[in-house]
């Protein structure tokens, strides 16, 4: 019930806030989710739209007149109600830490075949070596791979190489050198890669706010 009242909150507040403000099949989701010191490191290399802080994105889709967020979580690639996505990270106010990032007009044709790209991957297991070289997925990597297919096959997202080093020392996070060292593989420092805080930078896309 409480999980109602908060969504149906969240949804008056956008009626007030943002009048012409209306969910689209394919808007990229960016949130800001509390993952403890993951989450800090990720913060901390990468600045997002307005200097915002997104730790987690998810993609927009419409099922049976319900909505939906396809999405690259611990366990595997997931869809997941609107309502659930909304509510997982609050503010102080209540409200939910989501953006959303909408697709430039020349770019809106894409997103059918995106969606139906990123449904092929429901049920694959998140990417927990952040790699492009196997049949799993993290959350910015799903949205990215979606887009390319639809997109024939060129990149609409451009990867960028990726750091887990603290800026302000050049060393390893411990947090990350703990983490890959438990997974067995080298720390991926400079591979391609693509993180929401950058994605929500891309001149592609119109970020909105919704609370």
């Amino acid at each position: 019930m409480l999980r109602l009242i908060s969504f149906l909150s969240f949804l008056l507040c956008i009626s007030c806030s943002e009048p012409d403000f209306v969910w689209q099949e394919g808007d990229i989701l960016f949130q800001d989710g509390d993952c403890g010191d993951f989450c800090d490191a990720i913060r901390k290399v990468t600045d997002g739209f307005e200097g915002r802080d997104f730790s987690h994105n998810g993609l927009l889709i419409k099922e049976s007149g319900e909505w939906f967020v396809i999405e690259a979580i611990g366990k595997g690639v997931s869809q997941t109600p609107l309502e659930d996505f909304l509510d997982r990270h609050l503010d102080e106010n209540g409200s939910p830490k989501v953006m959303v990032g909408r697709l430039d007009d020349p770019y809106q044709s894409l997103i059918p075949a995106a969606i139906q790209e990123a449904k092929t991957k429901l049920g694959k297991p998140y990417d927990y070596a952040f790699s492009f070289e196997n049949d799993a997925y993290y959350c910015s990597e799903l949205i990215h791979v979606a887009f390319k297919k639809a997109n024939h096959g060129a990149n609409l997202f451009q990867p960028a190489p990726m750091t887990y080093k603290d800026p302000d020392t050049g060393d390893l996070f411990s947090i990350w050198e703990s983490y890959f060292l438990d997974l067995g593989i080298d720390v991926p420092e400079g591979e391609l890669g693509l993180n929401p805080g950058g994605m929500s930078l891309d001149p592609i896309l119109t970020m909105i706010k919704i609370d």
